[in-house]
């Protein structure tokens, strides 16, 4: 193929391969190949970065302006290499954590529990010093005894209701009807409380009484299977681990205690190690279990602690019996207990333990407030 010919250009010269004469312009042509020689002739190879038109209509003013900008940006770059870049991207990202994180609700607060050491309107358990180590309470140190499951995988299965797992009879002669199942914490050996069978039927007899809170006759109680639609509190063999969670029963008492958790599913919380030892203040480990039925249960069904309203008559069932039954232990107990510290005066009184609350209510009973 032959370059177009000077001539075409209007410089009237032919192309370096046309037939001339005249070897001064295959001289010519030829220098323009020549190494390192400055080409003066013919056409160029590139075209300039910028047209020379746009170079004469450009501002001088502008030129030196953008040299400048394009000084600094070099500048700039050859400092901080990538991090000029990365730098607008996480300024982007924290703003976006920064309003994701204050649109998230706060956590529920544990709002409601009721146990042998907090009342029941207890605003929930908090961070806490520990309790004094030298209170002389010789009543509420858990007895000697058989072993059991000190932690368990704080899940429960529902005992099933005989015989058809659905519920049983209705007891009571009037009043509220409450609905309640009777669970067990899975993890549990079976062999500490005599399977769940046997807890079961403890504690479904003890409900049945009618020296239990069906004998007010403002209670009616149905003991309900997994299936229920409408359940109002939770029988619940826990094991002392679980029970001493902060969102359970908590850990302001040092000593192992059973409550009533609202917030935790309207869990009746039985300690298995109160379940399988008792109290020292009672002889009889099957009174102290109907007893510790009888409590909890009476805070689900809203009854708060009172104390021993004379000296050798029957305690309360609402008294906290499982650390003893004179006034004074119990006052020095609920001293480290904020939610309950004047709930027991310290007058010297002291009752004989006593687990039924149709043989003295106090000042509560269900309904009553």
């Amino acid at each position: 193929m032959n370059r177009a010919s000077r001539g075409e250009r209007g410089e009237g010269r032919r192309t370096q391969y046309a037939p001339s004469p005249d070897r001064s312009s295959v001289r010519l042509s030829e220098d323009r190949y020549r190494p390192r020689s400055r080409r003066v002739q013919a056409e160029p190879l590139a075209a300039s970065w910028k047209p020379p038109q746009a170079q004469l209509e450009q501002d001088p003013e502008e030129a030196r302006e953008a040299r400048r900008r394009r000084g600094k940006v070099r500048r700039l770059v050859g400092t901080y290499g990538w991090r000029v870049y990365a730098l607008p991207v996480l300024v982007v990202i924290t703003v976006l954590v920064a309003f994701n994180t204050a649109g998230e609700p706060a956590p529920p607060s544990n709002s409601a529990q009721s146990r042998e050491g907090v009342g029941v309107e207890d605003p929930g358990p908090e961070e806490q010093p520990a309790p004094p180590r030298d209170l002389n309470i010789p009543t509420a140190e858990l007895p000697t005894g058989g072993g059991f499951t000190q932690s368990g995988a704080m899940a429960y299965h529902v005992v099933p209701v005989p015989p058809d797992g659905v519920s049983g009879k209705e007891v009571g002669s009037g009043g509220t009807v409450y609905h309640y199942t009777i669970e067990v914490e899975n993890g549990i050996d079976p062999s500490s409380y005599a399977g769940d069978d046997a807890f079961a039927s403890a504690v479904e007899r003890t409900l049945s009484d009618v020296r239990s809170w069906i004998g007010t006759g403002k209670v009616k109680l149905q003991r309900v299977g997994a299936d229920a639609p409408d359940i109002d509190f939770r029988v619940s063999l826990t094991t002392p681990d679980t029970a001493k969670r902060p969102d359970v029963c908590g850990f302001d008492i040092q000593f192992p205690t059973s409550c009533y958790s609202r917030s935790f599913d309207h869990r009746v919380v039985i300690n298995l190690a109160r379940w399988v030892r008792g109290a020292l203040a009672f002889t009889d480990l099957g009174l102290y279990r109907q007893y510790a039925i009888n409590h909890e249960v009476g805070h689900a069904l809203g009854n708060s602690h009172v104390g021993c309203k004379e000296n050798g008559a029957l305690a309360p069932v609402m008294m906290q019996q499982t650390f003893g039954v004179s006034n004074d232990y119990v006052a020095q107990l609920n001293s480290v207990d904020k939610y309950n510290s004047k709930a027991v005066p310290a007058d010297g009184k002291t009752c004989v333990p006593n687990a039924w609350p149709v043989l003295d209510f106090g000042d509560k009973v269900p309904g009553g407030g």
